[in-house]
């Protein structure tokens, strides 16, 4: 199969799943399950970096791309990330806002 189709279906995969995730957590002012998402994200690619590492019986493992670069990468997306750094930041100023600084 075509590598970036591959990638195309892992992100679409990782999306979901961070969608998901991101429904289950609470609610709150700082967005906890994207930093969770980004955490296991890194967990998840150091470990199959490490498995991959070397001759042993993983390193042969095909669709690296999928996992990678598709399923982990749509999980983590940076863009996810800039999304809920600007909404805090609007939080944060609309509650500068309301303070009276008189």
């Amino acid at each position: 199969m075509n590598n970036t189709l591959l990638v195309a279906i892992g992100s679409a995969i990782g999306g979901v799943l961070r969608h998901w995730m991101s429904t289950i957590a609470p609610s709150s002012q700082f967005p906890y399950a994207l930093l969770l998402i980004n955490v296991l994200g890194c967990f998840f690619i150091g470990l199959l970096a490490g498995l991959w590492e070397g001759n042993g019986p993983w390193s042969k493992l095909p669709y690296k791309e999928f996992l990678v670069v598709g399923v982990i990468g749509g999980f983590t997306t940076f863009s996810s990330f800039s999304l809920e750094t600007l909404n805090l930041m609007q939080s944060h100023r609309q509650l500068l806002d309301s303070v009276d600084t008189r």
